[in-house]
């Protein structure tokens, strides 16, 4: 009987959880964050899976990220994870100071058949006859009920240039806002149209899309550096550079990453580099290592012009370090995620700013929701 009325109070907690969650929006959220802070919420929206975003979409809603990240419950067994993506910890010898990990909610994940049909959903592949980086096969709708994590994403340096402040969720801790997954309904799978974002065409010329080109990029280091300056970043093996690299799920919660390591790095701040083994092998994993190498390289380093740089522009330098390497290993084309074609081997070079900025622009603002 006691266990019986146990489990009748889990159930009943978990139901009285669901009652409670507010129905709201994206961008509802995305406009005053600390108001729905650690509250449980329900949102009827599309999520993107990409090469390292797991985003719930809000486009239009005037932000610079039109987006939740979204993380499945630590512990979840999951089908789907995006390809990789980078977390940022404070290490034993940062220069700043830590705030402890705020008290949050713990929730559950129901993993009826609903979330199995959306995490199954998500996890399918697309099929092309080139390399593409974290190309899922459907957009999936669904009502999303879950915990909310709203911080004040910051990323600040001292006069010397090290890091002093991290806040933040999913890659690069740049996202303000976190959903938790506690339970999905009303799962709607869309496919993916590959030709008719085959048939997009570049609406600039070379000579309109290079300024934009050059502005996104914007390095003082030669173009085709970049990709040696990408796999530099992660250094040799055995180095204590800071750098840790895991094959684990990185759609997964992992708290731990919240607190102070108890290891130093030479600047005072770990990237771990989480990597979905499932996906990120053979010819994609040059490609991924040149993409997350540029973003490594890009905070440790920066060059003047990342001085004041946001998500869009460090997306922007990792997409086109992907394309180099991806151009010098031989392969015929790259695409990235919503099917569009980043670089085909059988555009000549007029062709080639052009189509890159529209496919990037493009997914910006149709896949990953940002601007600059």
């Amino acid at each position: 009987m006691k266990k019986l009325l146990t489990l009748a109070c889990i159930l009943g907690f978990a139901g009285l959880l669901h009652a409670q969650a507010a129905n709201t929006t994206v961008c509802d959220i995305l406009k005053n964050p600390a108001a729905f802070n650690n509250k449980v919420v329900s949102i009827k929206a599309t999520v993107a899976a990409g090469f390292d975003s797991f985003i719930i979409q809000g486009p239009q809603c005037g932000q610079q990220i039109d987006a939740i990240w979204l993380e499945y419950p630590e512990g979840t067994k999951a089908k789907y994870g995006p390809d990789a993506l980078i977390t940022l910890q404070p290490a034993k010898n940062f220069a700043g100071k830590v705030a402890p990990e705020p008290a949050r909610t713990p929730v559950t994940l129901n993993a009826d058949k609903m979330f199995k049909k959306f995490d199954s959903s998500l996890a399918d592949r697309m099929k092309t006859s080139g390399v593409c980086l974290g190309c899922a096969r459907n957009l999936v709708s669904a009502t999303l009920t879950g915990r909310i994590d709203a911080v004040k994403p910051e990323l600040t340096r001292d006069a010397s240039g090290k890091i002093t402040s991290i806040a933040g969720f999913g890659n690069l801790n740049a996202y303000p806002v976190r959903l938790v997954l506690q339970s999905v309904a009303d799962v709607d799978v869309q496919r993916i149209d590959v030709d008719k974002n085959a048939a997009i065409k570049a609406t600039e010329t070379e000579a309109e899309a290079s300024p934009h080109v050059s502005e996104s990029f914007a390095s003082s280091i030669a173009f085709n550096d970049h990709p040696k300056r990408a796999t530099d970043a992660f250094g040799k093996q055995g180095d204590n550079n800071g750098v840790v690299v895991a094959y684990t799920q990185p759609s997964v919660e992992t708290a731990a990453f919240e607190d102070q390591a108890t290891t130093d790095s030479p600047d005072g701040v770990i990237f771990h580099v989480l990597l979905n083994s499932d996906h990120v092998k053979k010819e994609i994993m040059p490609l991924a290592i040149a993409h997350l190498g540029e973003h490594i390289a890009d905070y440790r380093t920066p060059e003047p012009t990342l001085q004041d740089a946001v998500l869009y522009q460090y997306e922007f330098r990792g997409w086109i370090t992907s394309m180099l390497t991806a151009m010098s290993t031989g392969q015929p084309s790259i695409q990235i995620p919503g099917g569009y074609t980043l670089w085909s081997k059988t555009e000549n070079q007029a062709e080639l700013n052009a189509d890159t900025d529209t496919a990037l622009k493009a997914f910006f603002a149709d896949q990953a929701c940002l601007s600059r």
